[in-house]
């Protein structure tokens, strides 16, 4: 039997990871409250420019509210260190960012709020992730 040995993880690199998470379950409940709205209020959200990306609001309901769920999956999962959680993690942040990029037009600073939510998550966790990974 082979140990390998265990090296205590930096302080930034756990500081990271759980902001991390943080912003990962923070942007999740943002998405699910986008798609809560789109649901029950569908004037709320109303575009003023003709852009390519025109969905129905209900069908932007629906799409926010599984990124949102499987965010606040993921960002729980970060605080157990596991590899699938920064995996997911990194995934639903990038497909986050297209999702909010295409959402510019009906809520450009809640869109532009949480693309930065994401793209600090996608550096946090593959720069610093596999500093706290457990295997």
């Amino acid at each position: 039997m082979t140990t390998r040995p265990s090296s205590a993880p930096s302080g930034f690199a756990v500081g990271v990871t759980v902001t991390a998470g943080i912003f990962l379950i923070t942007g999740g409940v943002c998405h699910g409250f986008q798609g809560i709205v789109a649901f029950f209020e569908n004037e709320f959200y109303v575009t003023t420019q003709n852009w390519i990306f025109k969905f129905d609001v209900t069908t932007w309901g629906w799409i926010h509210l599984i990124i949102g769920l499987i965010a606040i999956f993921a960002g729980v999962g970060l605080f157990s260190g596991k590899v699938w959680a920064r995996t997911v993690g990194v995934i639903v942040a990038g497909v986050s960012i297209l999702v909010n990029f295409t959402w510019l037009p009906y809520y450009p600073l809640w869109a532009i709020l949480i693309i930065a939510f994401d793209v600090f998550v996608i550096w946090a966790l593959t720069a610093h992730g596999r500093d706290i990974t457990v295997d």
